[in-house]
C-alpha cells in the first residue's frame, strides 16, 4: 500500500474531509479525463475514489505522489526518476510563480498564507472601492487605504488569526474551484460562518476567478500544482478555525476522532 512519506502532506491527507479531497483528485485527473504524465492506472484510482466520495489511504497517498511529480515538473527535475520533489519545494515554486511574498525558511502554513494574501491584494486592485471597502470590513480592517502600509496590515491581521486565514483561504479556493471545475466548496453548517465565506459569491470571488487569466497556466504542470496548493492551504487551516485542531500539538483531527493521532491526546469527539 502507498504511504503518505512527505511530513507536510502526511497528517493533512490522512484526515483530511473526501469532499475536499474530492476536489484535489479532479484537478490532478482533469476530472478523470486523465493527463499526459498520469498514468491511467492512477487516475482510474483517484476517479473513482471521488465518484464514491471515499477516499482510502491509499488514494489519499497517490494525491500526495501525483502533486509531488507535477511539482517535479514544473521545477524542470525530470531527472529524478519519477520521484517527484518535496510539497515544500512545490510550495516555494508556486509562490515565486505567483510573486508571492514569502522566505523559503518560512513553515508550509505561512508561504500559503502569503500565496492566498497576493491573490487577494490582486483581486482587490480590479475592485471598486465600495467593493474594496465591503472586504477589507470583512477581515475587520475597515478604513484601511490600500497602500504598503495598509495591506501589511491586513497581512499581518491574517496570519495572526485562524479564523481570518480560513476565511481567506475558503474566499480563495472556493472561487478556484467555480472557475476551473464549474462547481463549489461544500460548507458545513459551522463552517459557512460570517460574511466573509459569504463574500465568495459576490465581488470578490468574481475577481479572483478572474485571476486565472492573469497567470500563465499553460504548463501543464501548473495547472495541477497551483490550484492544488490553494485548495491545501484551505484545507489546512479549516480545521484551526473549526475547532477540528489537536489542543496539544495542534495536527489536524478528523471530526470524530477521540484522539490526536500524532501526539496521543484525548479529544473529547463522541461517537
Amino acid at each position: 500500500m502507498p504511504l503518505i512519506t512527505d511530513p507536510d502532506l502526511n497528517q493533512l491527507l490522512s484526515d483530511a474531509a473526501n469532499d475536499d479531497l474530492g476536489i484535489l483528485a479532479d484537478y490532478i485527473t482533469d476530472k478523470g479525463t486523465g493527463r499526459i504524465s498520469l498514468s491511467s492506472e492512477v487516475c482510474n484510482v483517484l476517479h473513482q475514489a471521488r465518484t464514491k466520495n471515499d477516499f482510502p489511504q491509499a488514494s489519499r497517498a497517490y494525491i500526495a505522489e501525483e502533486l509531488q511529480r507535477f511539482g517535479g515538473n514544473s521545477l524542470m527535475n525530470l531527472f529524478r526518476g519519477g520521484a517527484g520533489v518535496s510539497y515544500k519545494e512545490v510550495l516555494c515554486d508556486v509562490a515565486e510563480h505567483l510573486k508571492a511574498e514569502f522566505r523559503k525558511t518560512d513553515d508550509c502554513g505561512r508561504i500559503e498564507t502569503a500565496i492566498l494574501t497576493r491573490l487577494l491584494v490582486q483581486s482587490m486592485e480590479k475592485m471598486s472601492a465600495a467593493e474594496r471597502e465591503d472586504v477589507l470590513k470583512d477581515f475587520g480592517q475597515s478604513g484601511m487605504p490600500m497602500g504598503a502600509a495598509g495591506l501589511a496590515g491586513m497581512t499581518a491581521a491574517i496570519l495572526a488569526s485562524a479564523a481570518l486565514r480560513y476565511q481567506l483561504g475558503a474566499m480563495v479556493a472556493d472561487a478556484s474551484v467555480k472557475a476551473l471545475l464549474g462547481r463549489g466548496l461544500i460548507f458545513s453548517a459551522s463552517g459557512a460562518t460570517g460574511r466573509g465565506v459569504a463574500a465568495v459569491l459576490g465581488p470578490l470571488g468574481w475577481a479572483i476567478a478572474g485571476m486565472w487569466t492573469v497567470y500563465d497556466l499553460a504548463s501543464p504542470a501548473y495547472r495541477v500544482t497551483v490550484p492544488c496548493v490553494i485548495q491545501l492551504a484551505y484545507m489546512r487551516n479549516k480545521p484551526l478555525a473549526l475547532g477540528h485542531a489537536c489542543n496539544r500539538c495542534g495536527a489536524t483531527l478528523a471530526s470524530n476522532a477521540k484522539f490526536c493521532s500524532a501526539c496521543g491526546q484525548p479529544t473529547g469527539a463522541v461517537n
